[in-house]
């Protein structure tokens, strides 16, 4: 077991640096990236004293399954749904898309298919148009991207999708977090 890897996952999580994390242990940044590395090994204190700092309890640490992160996502992980009435199909590519920082998407409209409009927003969103044509209205700008073209934008103004294309468009959308 790389009890560093685990300890440098964990602070990495937490958004701590190694500094940070020393503050709050009453540990070096030396220390710490010593331990990271796998080049010391904690007292049980330490690592019970680490292991609290991060928000992880000891049988989480020491639990092998925990370790496995999943990776390749296939169609049974993902969620559909569609809205007639504004007539586009939305897909989450992978099930855990709300806890991450990117919430990929796949957006089917039928011909006159619009997305939900969003307010402003810290959001960064990034699209790739897979076939169709979409139209972003984006405050008072409108943009249009067809079938391999990229759109990325910061989302400080509201903002809504249309389906500008007279058949079916498809896009992958990937907003960060909070977007949809």
């Amino acid at each position: 077991m790389q009890i560093g890897k685990k300890i440098k996952r964990l602070r990495l999580q937490k958004e701590l640096t190694q500094e940070e994390l020393g503050e709050r242990t009453d540990l070096s940044k030396g220390y710490i990236s010593q331990l990271e590395r796998d080049l010391n090994s904690p007292s049980i204190e330490t690592l019970f004293n680490l292991l609290e700092v991060l928000g992880s309890t000891p049988k989480e640490f020491f639990d092998d399954d925990a370790d496995d992160q999943k990776v390749v996502f296939t169609s049974e992980d993902q969620t559909v749904y569609a809205d007639e009435d504004k007539k586009y199909t939305i897909q989450w590519l992978i099930p855990t898309s709300n806890e991450k920082e990117i919430e990929p998407v796949m957006l089917t409209f039928e011909e006159q298919g619009e997305f939900k409009q969003f307010d402003a927003s810290p959001s960064e969103t990034f699209i790739y148009v897979l076939e169709g044509r979409i139209r972003l209205v984006l405050g008072k700008d409108e943009f249009i991207a067809t079938a391999g073209n990229s759109v990325y934008f910061d989302a400080t103004d509201s903002h809504q999708l249309f389906n500008a294309f007279a058949g079916k468009t498809q896009i992958i959308l990937v907003p960060t977090a909070s977007y949809l």
